[in-house]
């Protein structure tokens, strides 16, 4: 599972320009979900993101987690993410899940988020969308469970 998490002063989402979920201080969470993914990255995603210490302190420091500052997510669903570029030109995602896998953690993502305690507002799910967002800092970090929870 990846996840490109950039810490935002505000996000949207829109389809058919019309905004159907925003945020303000806190992450837009790109999400990308791989075939063999499973709930174990869901959960070690979920807690990485919400203890993740990105956001400022009074010192204008990356010293606050999501939790500290009460934060909200805005998750999408990016199933390019998981784009191989190694041969030719046009992307290849096979590695990527198939897309009843991929809703049913993407699902569950958000479900474990807002158990969690963070306010969670998500993407339409397959739908093709318009994001907005004001990155503060900007701070752009990328999680990969295959790289991070699966070499611990």
């Amino acid at each position: 599972m990846r996840a490109v998490i950039q810490r935002v002063s505000q996000s949207s989402v829109s389809i058919n320009k019309k905004v159907i979920s925003q945020i303000g201080p806190g992450f837009l969470v790109l999400l990308g979900i791989g075939e063999n993914d499973s709930p174990a990255e869901v959960d070690y995603l979920v807690k990485k993101i919400a203890n993740l210490r990105i956001m400022a302190d009074s010192k204008n420091k990356m010293n606050l987690s999501l939790k500290d500052t009460n934060g909200e997510i805005l998750v999408v669903s990016q199933f390019t993410l998981y784009a191989d570029t190694k041969k030719g030109n046009r992307p290849s995602f096979i590695e990527a899940a198939t897309p009843q896998k991929a809703k049913d953690l993407y699902e569950l993502f958000i479900k474990k988020a807002k158990q969690e305690g963070i306010k969670v507002k998500s993407g339409e799910f397959a739908a093709m969308m318009d994001i907005s967002l004001v990155n503060s800092g900007p701070v752009t970090i990328i999680v990969d469970s295959q790289k991070d929870y699966k070499n611990k």
